[in-house]
């Protein structure tokens, strides 16, 4: 069983910055595509960045320049450092893990941005 846990949400002033971590207890992490969604009140979850097993990376428009996905493989961890935030940003963040099989999700992390 894949388990995520994310962590770092935060209440923060526009234009700071903050870094969400998620931790998955799985074997073979480096193999897994992880990605990290959003999902803001009365709007659908979205993609906000992701990174293949190779490290190749993917960021929803909105968020290029200013977040960035990374992740460490000896820890099992992905990161998303978000820089320059907006109130627009202010959401539910949730942590994914795809095997080719399936997808598994965290909890999520609250992340508000006040104007």
């Amino acid at each position: 069983q894949v388990q995520l846990v994310e962590s770092g949400g935060d209440l923060v002033q526009a234009g700071g910055s903050l870094r969400l971590s998620c931790v998955a207890s799985v074997n073979f992490f480096s193999i897994y595509f992880m990605a990290w969604y959003r999902q803001a009140p009365g709007k659908q979850r979205e993609l906000v960045a992701g990174i293949t097993s190779g490290g190749g990376t993917t960021y929803a428009d909105s968020v290029k320049g200013r977040f960035t996905i990374s992740r460490d493989n000896a820890k099992n961890t992905v990161y998303l450092q978000m820089n320059s935030l907006k109130p627009e940003d202010t959401a539910v963040y949730f942590c994914k893990a795809n095997n080719r099989y399936r997808d598994y999700w965290g909890q999520g992390t609250q992340v508000t941005v006040s104007s």
